[in-house]
């Protein structure tokens, strides 16, 4: 399970926003010169992200929380938002180059009509895996003090 800590900023309903901080594991690899992860974390300056997930632990604004996400669910997702667009534009530019007797401008066409239709098809699967590609609320890592000022 891939987890992040954040913030519990919000509730809503039976659910929470969390709001995480993105950072880098930079310093603690031994290929940070050589990457090109450590600019990118860089350039963000660890922008903040908020999610809405559904408050499974109890959680209250302002506790610390660990969210998480399954790998093989952020693998599946991964390949849904990826692998699908692509696999379907290149089809669709064979067919559409063969259909219309060698026509480029056909192609290229069908290369669009393809990859929006990936587009699609990846947006349905996604929602037709229900809450398996959704990350949630693990643990609360530290409880906020009601009395505190």
């Amino acid at each position: 399970m891939i987890t992040e800590t954040g913030k519990v900023v919000a509730l809503k309903g039976d659910k929470v926003w969390v709001q995480t901080i993105r950072t880098s594991a930079c310093q603690s690899c031994a290929a940070r010169n050589g990457c090109g992860q450590k600019v990118l974390a860089a350039a963000s300056g660890g922008r903040a992200n908020q999610i809405l997930v559904t408050n499974s632990v109890n959680a209250r604004v302002g506790d610390e929380v660990t969210i998480g996400i399954d790998e093989q669910a952020l693998l599946g997702a991964s390949i849904l938002v990826y692998a699908v667009p692509l696999i379907l534009m290149v089809v669709a530019s064979i067919l559409g180059h063969q259909m219309s007797g060698g026509s480029d401008g056909a192609a290229m066409l069908a290369a669009v009509a393809g990859l929006a239709l990936g587009f699609f098809a990846g947006r349905k699967l996604q929602d037709a895996g229900g809450k398996e590609y959704e990350p949630r609320l693990v643990r609360v890592s530290r409880i906020a003090s009601e009395n505190c000022l």
